[in-house]
């Protein structure tokens, strides 16, 4: 299967929100195509190099990326398109290309789609504080669109969970991409937790 590459700075989890401003030639052509082909075009983490295409610098990046599907698309003016993207399901690059507009693409094999995992009760503060944040988005009347999860919400499955933490967390681009490459959701969930109690996200208020 061979796919377009989007590489960023951030991270795309499965079920994950993506907002992007498009204004670069390589990508307007190639999202205009996947919108109206409805295919999807793949995210993948930079390790090293700019989003922004710079004439003679080179990027790297991650060989392991999430699938995303436009869910909105809003031709702004020509050269600027406003999106909303859902991710999907994961793939590792098995050969890429770079073709000549600066524009990547690869083969891919899909991932497996994370087993659906009942949260065990020592994983639970992690849930219960994402339920918080969610329910603090209906209290503070925040418009749907404007907040960064798709429903349903599925806040007893672990890879659910542990993704929408991932995309939340402040950590370093390299953590997150490990958190994605993770196969066993409940694992991924645990090493989750771990990151929130370390920044003292369920310590009682004084």
């Amino acid at each position: 299967m061979k796919i377009p590459l989007f590489p960023l700075g951030s991270t795309l989890f499965p079920d994950g929100l993506l907002a992007l401003k498009i204004f670069e030639v390589r990508y307007l052509d190639m999202t205009k195509t996947c919108f109206k082909q409805q295919s999807p075009f793949g995210v993948v983490t930079l390790t090293e190099g700019p989003e922004v295409r710079v004439p003679g610098q080179g990027i790297e990046f991650s060989d392991i990326g999430t699938l995303a599907h436009i869910t909105e698309f809003d031709a702004v003016q020509p050269s600027l398109f406003m999106l909303r993207c859902r991710g999907a399901r994961r793939f590792k690059i098995l050969e890429r290309h770079l073709g000549a507009n600066g524009a990547w693409s690869a083969e891919i094999e899909l991932m497996d789609d994370d087993p659906e995992i009942d949260i065990p009760p020592e994983l639970t503060p992690t849930s219960q504080a994402l339920a918080r944040l969610i329910a603090s988005f209906e209290e503070q009347e925040i418009d749907p669109s404007e907040r960064p999860f798709f429903e349903p919400f599925r806040l007893n499955d672990c890879g659910w969970v542990a993704n929408r933490w991932a995309e939340l967390l402040n950590i370093p681009p390299s953590q997150k991409q490990h958190l994605l490459s993770m196969e066993n959701p409940r694992l991924r969930l645990d090493l989750v937790q771990e990151m929130l109690e370390e920044m003292g996200a369920f310590k009682p208020p004084r």
